[in-house]
């Protein structure tokens, strides 16, 4: 029995190792990008149902864990202490050092409001570069201003 979305994405993930899928090959799968279709995968987006269907049959998932891609997760992947992963600490430490300078840019620029990672985008590429690669990260997302009541 499943009882929650983390089940599902171990399920993704034990299938994506066993037969050596890619993020790409399950994203153009159900015709999304590699960002948001991975991050439906590790739980955090909600598929509908020919898209949960597709990656059930790549992943070969029970019906239950089709059902389970379909509803609404809880977001925030992240446990509340620092990470402790590299890779997603440097991403903690990008926020903790330059968060206040992008907060301060986008006021500046946009007035008072926030960036939204509902009406959003994001890129991932490699950047090639004589000194050693480059990760390319673009995010794109609606400003929502306050509003006076």
């Amino acid at each position: 029995m499943i009882t929650n979305r983390e089940q599902v994405s171990q399920l993704i993930m034990a299938a994506k190792v066993a037969k050596g899928l890619k993020w790409a090959e399950l994203a153009q799968a159900i015709g999304l990008s590699k960002e948001w279709t991975t991050a439906a995968c590790l739980g955090q987006m909600t598929l509908n149902k020919r898209q949960a269907e597709l990656i059930g049959e790549r992943c070969d998932l029970p019906d239950e864990a089709v059902a389970w891609l379909q509803i609404a997760p809880y977001k925030g992947s992240l446990p509340t202490a620092i990470p402790s992963d590299p890779l997603i600490y440097r991403w903690y430490e990008v926020v903790n050092v330059y968060g206040t300078t992008i907060k301060e840019l986008i006021h500046e620029e946009f007035g008072d409001g926030i960036m939204s990672a509902i009406d959003f985008s994001m890129d991932i590429s490699r950047e090639s570069d004589e000194k050693g690669d480059r990760v390319k990260v673009i995010l794109s997302g609606k400003f929502l201003p306050y509003k006076s009541y």
